[in-house]
């Protein structure tokens, strides 16, 4: 089989981007954007991605759809797509995009097919096409094959198995180490200015830490706009680690981090919007102030 039309289910700031070089490489790009809200609409607008009336209309003109929302939304889509697949009875490729744990895309295997679907794991790896390297999709599971088609078309696509669940896997491996790494960064140095460390520890950590600082500097005044769609994904990985008998209290501990950053001024702002003159010292001081009111 040929992909000619793939649907893009949301188009936000990963979805939209895929869906924008997608397009540009020569496949004709749908969603459905009932019930999103303005911003996603207009993301979607500027991809150039055609907006069709229903989920219904979607899987019956679409070969392969794309699901890239926030982990929490992951099973709820699935269903509804599952019901619009039962309804046209059409056996359209379905691939879970999200940072999920290997169990719940088992979960979203089953309300696919039972639905008549073909299901295909997923996960992304890297940021939007257009900064920087184009992310890696990994793709595992009977069908993922279908995938290596979209491969070099501003995405990479790594086929790493036929077994649902370890495309997954990897995200939340690679996502525990890069996102929980910030989790950690956000609490140390707000504990040191809530102790009024903070020029003490940042001498320290230039002179026996100077990369890690650095990369501090340059990812954690972005992650208030983030943070609200990543209480999930530690979730997400918790729930992996416990399955292979780890601790899941370092991830669990990572969300409630997110959690209170998504709760503060900053969080406020959106990718468009944000200040991004803003640093890490300024951005710091601003949940130290919030912890405290709170």
């Amino acid at each position: 089989m040929s992909i000619r039309t793939v649907a893009v289910l949301s188009p936000g700031d990963m979805g939209h981007a895929v869906g924008r070089v997608l397009r540009e490489n020569g496949l004709r790009i749908i969603t459905c954007l009932d019930g999103r809200s303005d911003r996603t609409r207009e993301l979607a607008h500027r991809a150039g991605i055609e907006g069709v009336r229903s989920l219904e209309d979607l899987v019956d003109q679409s070969d392969l759809i794309l699901s890239v929302v926030p982990p929490s939304e992951a099973i709820r889509l699935a269903q509804q797509v599952a019901e619009a697949l039962q309804t046209r009875r059409t056996n359209t490729y379905y691939a879970d995009c999200n940072a999920i744990s290997p169990q719940t895309a088992k979960k979203i295997d089953t309300v696919i097919s039972s639905a008549g679907g073909r299901f295909i794991n997923a996960s992304i790896i890297g940021s939007p096409p257009g900064k920087g390297e184009p992310p890696r999709f990994y793709v595992s599971g009977p069908h993922a094959n279908i995938m290596s088609e979209l491969n070099g078309k501003g995405i990479q696509v790594r086929h790493i198995g036929s077994e649902v669940g370890r495309a997954s896997a990897i995200k939340m491996c690679y996502a525990a180490l890069t996102k929980g790494s910030q989790a950690l960064w956000i609490a140390l140095l707000t504990a040191a200015e809530s102790m009024d460390l903070t020029n003490e520890l940042r001498q320290e950590l230039l002179e026996s830490q100077s990369i890690v600082y650095k990369q501090m500097q340059k990812q954690v005044p972005g992650v208030p706009v983030k943070a609200r769609r990543w209480v999930g994904e530690m979730e997400e990985i918790a729930s992996t680690f416990a399955q292979v008998g780890l601790t899941p209290q370092f991830h669990e501990g990572a969300s409630e981090i997110f959690r209170f950053v998504g709760q503060t001024s900053l969080a406020e702002e959106t990718p468009e919007n944000r200040d991004r003159s803003r640093t890490l010292e300024q951005t710091i001081s601003v949940f130290a102030r919030d912890l405290k009111k709170k």
